[in-house]
């Protein structure tokens, strides 16, 4: 006897399922919007740069300020002051390397003093120079900081490190001893009248001292 066949089983039409919405695409920032900040310290950066390059553009001949056959003893308190005076109009950018070197060298001296002094400069650079004007207030410790405040307590840290703590007198220290060579050259080196005069009425932007100095030299033209 033959098997019976099994039984067929009904089959229904697979209807597809309707087609689910696509999610919608988180918008991701873009690169400008997450090189916001990174832009900022280099623009501060070069500006910085630009800006150190400029003054330095001004120093005098480095063999000029180290000149011995230059150097002698004042004649008097009057004298030496006179001196300092023109000398520190004609090497004013060379005496600003020298005090901030005799800076650097004292902060490399000293480890703790040159952290910390990085630190509060990342603090305001970070918390308020580099930070952009539409950022959001500054949230810590459970509660929210305006500008102010964020203002306040940077000068208030600045006081604390350079006045309560040893970053001040290092740093007093370094810019005294900087000021002393610098004046104990000024009075020592003797000026050249003329080159002095002429520099200064060129250098500077009054319009008196160009008109005095164009004077002078037409009336020294006119006695030649």
């Amino acid at each position: 006897m033959a098997a019976a066949s099994p039984p067929l089983l009904p089959t229904t039409a697979v209807v597809p399922a309707a087609a689910t919405p696509s999610p919608t695409p988180i918008p991701i920032p873009s690169a400008a919007a997450d090189d916001a900040n990174p832009a900022a310290v280099r623009a501060f950066l070069s500006r910085l740069l630009d800006s150190g390059r400029r003054a330095l553009s001004g120093a005098r001949p480095w063999s000029e300020l180290a000149d011995r056959a230059a150097l002698s003893r004042p004649e008097s308190l009057a004298d030496a002051t006179s001196r300092l005076r023109k000398n520190l109009a004609y090497f004013r950018v060379n005496y600003a390397a020298v005090v901030a070197l005799s800076l650097g060298a004292s902060l490399l001296a000293h480890p703790f003093s040159l952290a910390a002094l990085l630190a509060l400069l990342a603090a305001w650079c970070l918390l308020y120079i580099l930070r952009p004007a539409d950022a959001a207030p500054l949230a810590a410790f459970g509660r929210t900081f305006s500008d102010k405040e964020v203002l306040g307590g940077l000068i208030a840290s600045s006081a604390f490190v350079v006045f309560l703590t040893s970053v001040g007198s290092l740093i007093f220290s370094a810019l005294a001893l900087g000021a002393a060579v610098v004046c104990a050259h000024g009075a020592f080196r003797v000026p050249e009248e003329l080159l002095f005069v002429d520099e200064a009425a060129e250098q500077s932007g009054n319009p008196l001292m160009s008109f005095l100095a164009t004077a002078a030299g037409s009336t020294r033209g006119g006695r030649v």
